[in-house]
């Protein structure tokens, strides 16, 4: 039995997103759907691995808009619905996620969101999901912990279907990601089947919009007065006598409260979980007993202008402390930065110099490595046969989202620019459109469902011709292989229509699109050499599948795969295959080439490109 399906009562050590998925299950969703993205993704493998156990629909949708529509649709069927996506998914779901608030659900919803802090895995921006609720005028709550990641997922379905509108959870990375004992709560049987009963609520058009905005407005009002009296809002220390006081929320509070420990004091600090809207009277009853107020949030500072606003009002001699002085605008915080800005406050010492602690350890030095595509990754053989075919050329890369934006160090070098998913093609069409520059788009088969089809449609319709290099590894694979439609298998392990990437571009009028193995390393310098000459859009979709998902078949398979030694007498050490292709299983020991056969996955991209031949198979012992 999966751990997240454990009975009622007993205690489970979980993720932040397994205990996001429990809550579900205790809370009674049907329904549930997402498009993979780290630092989210646990929720939906849990779920994938969980559903027909536990009874529940779950699926991976073609994009987050599509995944947070889905639910709408069975919430407003009377089904409950839990959708989820990391923060850059909000993004691309808000065109849908804001008329939600108007039209309001007949069952709960709720939408979880986690950011990212530091960007540990979002390469475009750090960015801070609060702002979106206030703008869409739907209720967030904020957990700090697992258990509480459990719990306050049954609170906002409970708000959900009270106030009938989709409830925002936010999440962070440390909170999706930390490990705790969770106590389990009953799982409750939820519908899985409803009816959607038409009403003129759910027509988002005038005049009919105006009346529900002021509803809505009425709407907000009243889970003000919930905010203002929920428990997710809670003291520590509401009695001691200080001089200043802490609000925190979200991870933050766990940081807090272990440098009061550390510090040994007692400080009073309210600890904020309902994050909009925010408790106004609960707030103001807790700072005017101070002189100073510390505001601890990480990104950016929502609750300390709030506080600064409510300050001017009925204290305008309160010091409302943050950022930047105290606390940096970007990155996450720790336990450190608190008993340092703790200490500078209160002016108590740690007994421990982190100072001399840190200056210590900073003396070893740790060797620096970049993040490195698997060894065997079709992605690299792609890279490799386009530096090789656009040498001396005026190229540039379009880059995209997922484990090719690997390509953007060296030895690749081969992602230009990196936006947001599909964002490869939407841009290589505009440099093409007013630059003489060759242009090569690089995306991956599941950002082509996600995003990478309207790109490419542009791209013939305005008449532009890049290079479209569509790298179709069968997977997901970046955020923990997840199926996408073109698997041919959906989250619930069932069969499916396996949609082809080709006949898509095919479709759209495309006429030269070529499917090529990119391990067939010399067919693909010589076809990007032919395709990016051309005056029309072409398109080659680089097919073959993820090294990892391949070595884990063949391992059940019991097939051994045949490694690749390099042999010294023949090798000149020219540096192809080290440092032009760049596999980590290539080394250099003793100003001699190695492969590292523990590592080695045998796809024979280093022999068919080794000049001198010296790179062979050896059949395992």
């Amino acid at each position: 039995m999966h751990k997240v399906l454990e009975k009622q009562g007993k205690k489970v050590l979980l993720l932040g997103n397994e205990a996001i998925a429990r809550g579900a299950l205790e809370a009674g969703i049907g329904f549930a759907s997402t498009y993979p993205g780290t630092p989210s993704s646990e929720i939906g493998i849990t779920l994938a691995q969980i559903a027909k156990d536990a009874g529940i629909y779950f699926e991976y949708s073609s994009n987050e808009k599509v995944a947070f529509e889905a639910a709408v649709g069975a919430a407003l069927s009377g089904v409950r619905s839990l959708t989820f996506f990391k923060h850059f998914g909000l993004n691309v779901a808000c065109e849908s996620v804001f008329p939600s608030a108007y039209t309001g659900v007949k069952a709960g919803m709720v939408i979880v969101v986690a950011d990212d802090p530091a960007c540990h895995s979002s390469g475009q921006s750090e960015e801070d999901i609060r702002p979106f609720a206030r703008v869409a005028h739907l209720p967030m709550l904020e957990p700090s912990n697992a258990q509480e990641s459990k719990d306050f997922v049954k609170e906002a379905f409970k708000l959900s279907e009270r106030f009938k509108i989709p409830v925002f959870i936010r999440m962070t990375t440390r909170v999706d990601h930390m490990r705790s004992v969770v106590k389990l709560g009953k799982i409750v049987k939820g519908k899985t089947r409803g009816k959607f009963i038409k009403d003129i609520v759910y027509r988002n058009f005038p005049p009919y919009i105006m009346e529900t905005h002021e509803e809505l407005h009425k709407k907000l009002d009243k889970l003000k007065e919930v905010s203002e009296k929920s428990k997710l809002n809670f003291y520590v220390n509401k009695n001691i006598k200080s001089g200043f006081g802490i609000i925190v929320s979200g991870v933050s509070f766990d940081y807090v409260m272990d440098a009061m420990n550390d510090l040994k004091i007692k400080v009073p600090v309210l600890k904020i979980g309902f994050t909009y809207p925010l408790p106004e009277k609960l707030i103001k009853s807790f700072i005017k007993r101070f002189k100073k107020i510390l505001i601890v949030e990480e990104l950016e500072p929502i609750i300390e202008n709030y506080v600064k606003r409510l300050a001017k009002d009925f204290n305008p001699k309160l010091k409302v402390l943050g950022k930047p002085d105290y606390f940096p605008y970007s990155g996450e915080y720790n336990e450190e930065m608190l008993v340092n800005t703790l200490s500078k406050i209160t002016g108590k010492k740690y007994e421990v110099d982190l100072r001399a602690h840190k200056k210590k350890y900073m003396k070893i030095k740790e060797p620096k490595r970049l993040p490195v595509m698997c060894p065997g990754c079709p992605h690299r053989a792609t890279f490799y046969a386009a530096k090789v075919a656009t040498r001396g050329m005026d190229v540039v890369y379009g880059g995209d989202v997922g484990c090719y934006i690997l390509g953007l160090f060296k030895p690749m070098e081969t992602q230009d620019w990196m936006f947001s998913m599909g964002a490869s093609e939407g841009v290589a069409h505009g440099i093409r459109k007013v630059s003489d520059q060759k242009v090569i788009a690089f995306l991956g088969d599941s950002t082509f469902f996600h995003a990478g089809m309207p790109g490419m449609v542009n791209a013939v319709y305005n008449k532009s011709n890049p290079l479209i290099i569509v790298m179709d590894n069968r997977i997901t694979a970046m955020t923990g292989h997840e199926p996408n439609p073109g698997t041919g298998i959906t989250a619930m392990g069932e069969p499916t229509k396996e949609i082809a990437i080709d006949a898509i571009a095919k479709g759209m009028g495309i006429e030269d699109v070529r499917v090529i193995d990119p391990n067939n390393v010399n067919l693909m310098i010589k076809t990007i050499r032919e395709l990016i000459e051309k005056d029309k859009v072409s398109v080659i979709v680089a097919k073959r599948e993820c090294q990892l998902l391949a070595m884990r078949k063949k391992r059940k398979q019991g097939i051994k795969v045949a490694k690749f030694e390099i042999d010294p007498k023949v090798c000149k050490k020219c540096g192809t295959c080290l440092h032009l292709l760049a596999c980590p299983a290539i080394h250099e020991k003793h100003e001699i080439f190695n492969i590292d056969k523990n590592i080695c996955t045998g796809c024979a991209v280093c022999a068919q490109i080794c000049p001198n031949k010296a790179i062979h198979a050896v059949k395992e012992k």
